[in-house]
């Protein structure tokens, strides 16, 4: 029996180390990360080490009973959010974390409008869902909650009428993933966040695929230098186990005491997502993303030309617009050149590897797609 939800690949894995993958003893360069879920690469040492610990420990005790892979993650995420955000909520997906901002911010302003953006991708629980744009995504569950209304992404006047003193939060991502990889124009967040300010809306950022280092800092916002009132993340967060988080300031978590979750913050998910933390900063992967991602992005461009229509993104967080047959491309790198990526629509093939991996991957990569496609 296989499920009935995804559509299952012919490439059993059986095992991962660092950038790779192992189906059967062939040998597979993960380019997909599983949607950014491994950015310190798969199976490292000191992650496994922390989970087998924790295991031997305790499997689990609910939130309201202290633990200290928990409390030590809640100050690691601290001392790693933005300045001024320093409250944790643990949950266990992105989806839950964006639910739980969305709460948050209708609880924190009084108010109920939520303004989001088109191509924007938050989640299919039916809060997030609300504010993912494809309606390939929302119509069989309609209807979903109300109170939403979308603008162009990246169209600062339209956020700015929109935004209003009815809105309780404006929710997008600093560089659209599903979407397509869609970076946001210069200026675009500073001036989401004025508009924000200026209303006394709360500002959700969804960095659940753009954070922990993936596009050349530990989250994306740093580079526009912004700080949202909200910030979400999961992913990658305990290195595919799990995790979501919501983080946020004093004025927003004083009014979320009624919610809640059975497994928030699970102690074996914990000790995951600290040494996941851990090894970001002490091999300073955000920086080697930056680096390698520039050199990845500049390798397509100079192989592809005009024979496809964009190269684009952040860090290790890129997009290749084709002409034509993402899903055949995709096929192809897999089949022929032991290459896992993903999608992002028809016609992006997104690539979103470990943030371990060096310059001769990215060359591998550049190869391989400049075969295909030329």
């Amino acid at each position: 029996m296989s499920s009935f939800v995804f559509s299952e690949k012919p490439i059993p894995i059986d095992s991962g180390e660092g950038p790779y993958l192992y189906s059967d003893g062939t040998e597979y360069l993960d380019f997909g990360a599983s949607y950014a879920c491994t950015p310190v690469g798969h199976c490292h040492p000191e992650v496994v080490e922390a989970t087998k610990a924790q295991v031997e420990d305790l499997l689990y005790v609910q939130a309201s009973y202290p633990n200290a892979a928990r409390t030590a993650l809640y100050d690691q995420l601290a001392d790693v959010a933005p300045d001024g955000i320093d409250n944790v909520w643990l949950c266990n997906s992105g989806t839950e974390a964006n639910e739980a901002a969305l709460k948050f911010a209708r609880s924190a302003t009084g108010r109920e409008k939520i303004v989001a953006t088109t191509r924007g991708f938050h989640g299919r629980t039916m809060g997030a869902l609300a504010t993912t744009w494809k309606g390939k995504y929302k119509k069989p569950y309609e209807p979903l909650i109300g109170g939403v209304e979308f603008v162009p992404y990246g169209d600062a006047e339209a956020m700015e009428e929109a935004v209003d003193e009815e809105t309780a939060a404006v929710i997008l991502e600093p560089v659209q993933g599903e979407g397509g990889i869609n970076p946001a124009p210069p200026e675009y967040l500073q001036s989401v966040r004025e508009t924000t300010e200026d209303a006394g809306a709360a500002m959700i950022l969804d960095e659940i695929q753009t954070g922990l280092g993936r596009t050349g800092t530990m989250w994306a916002c740093e580079q526009s230098n912004v700080v949202p009132d909200i910030l979400t993340s999961a992913k990658g967060l305990a290195s595919g186990l799990p995790l979501g988080a919501t983080l946020c300031p004093e004025w927003i978590a004083d009014g979320a005491a009624s919610h809640g979750s059975t497994f928030s913050g699970n102690p074996v998910v914990c000790a995951a997502a600290g040494a996941t933390l851990g090894v970001l900063e002490e091999e300073n992967l955000p920086a080697h993303a930056g680096d390698v991602g520039a050199y990845l992005r500049e390798g397509l461009a100079e192989r592809l030309g005009d024979e496809v229509r964009d190269v684009r993104g952040e860090g290790l967080m890129v997009g290749v617009e084709v002409k034509r047959g993402g899903n055949a491309i995709l096929r192809d790198l897999a089949l022929e050149h032991q290459i896992l990526a993903l999608p992002a629509g028809r016609t992006v093939v997104r690539l979103l590897p470990p943030l371990v991996i060096d310059e001769s991957h990215a060359d591998s990569v550049a190869d391989a797609i400049a075969d295909i496609v030329l």
